[in-house]
């Protein structure tokens, strides 16, 4: 059976981090991805939002360095829970419990991005110290950038040459 989810999206607001009776960190967050081609009808795109969970260093990661707004990529599988709520119903919640998460943007544009809304004007963000140990380990990925055509002949793997195939090779 396959359980994967790979979600690229906006966090809706800061992420949420507390520690387990076990002292595990536990990260709650979560994520706003784009429906492709459908738009609200005043021109805005509409949006799935999803509950997203991520443990220990994945947790103190994001809580430290992702703010409301932040890009992220996120990687993990979906997982159904149930518990009794304070009137005894019976509550589901569906949420990704992530494997890999990484920030998506460059600090400078989280700072520019954050500079231009109001809604971070108290959040401090971009104010804190990227001195940390987890540095080294979760660096942000730069945005993907294809690379243009080309049509040199050192691209290409086979030099050039046509192949040599005859109806009789293949089969089917």
């Amino acid at each position: 059976m396959i359980n994967r989810v790979v979600l690229v999206g906006r966090l809706t607001k800061d992420v949420e981090v507390r520690k387990t009776t076990t002292g595990l960190s536990v990260a709650s967050f979560t994520v706003a991805c784009d429906r492709r081609g459908q738009k609200n009808p005043d021109g805005s795109s509409q949006a799935d939002f999803i509950n997203c969970t991520a443990w220990r260093q994945s947790a103190d990661f994001l809580g430290q360095y992702a703010r409301k707004g932040a890009m992220v990529g996120v990687e993990g599988r979906i997982q159904t829970r149930s518990y009794d709520d304070q009137q005894g119903q019976r509550r589901y919640v569906t949420e990704v419990v992530c494997d890999n998460v990484n920030l998506l943007e460059s600090k400078s544009q989280s700072m520019a991005r954050a500079q231009q809304s109001n809604d971070y004007s108290n959040s401090g963000y971009g104010q804190q110290s990227y001195q940390q140990p987890y540095q080294q380990q979760y660096q942000p990925q730069q945005p993907y950038q294809p690379a243009g055509p080309s049509n040199s002949v050192a691209d290409d793997p086979f030099g050039a040459s046509p192949l040599d195939i005859a109806s009789d090779d293949l089969p089917f």
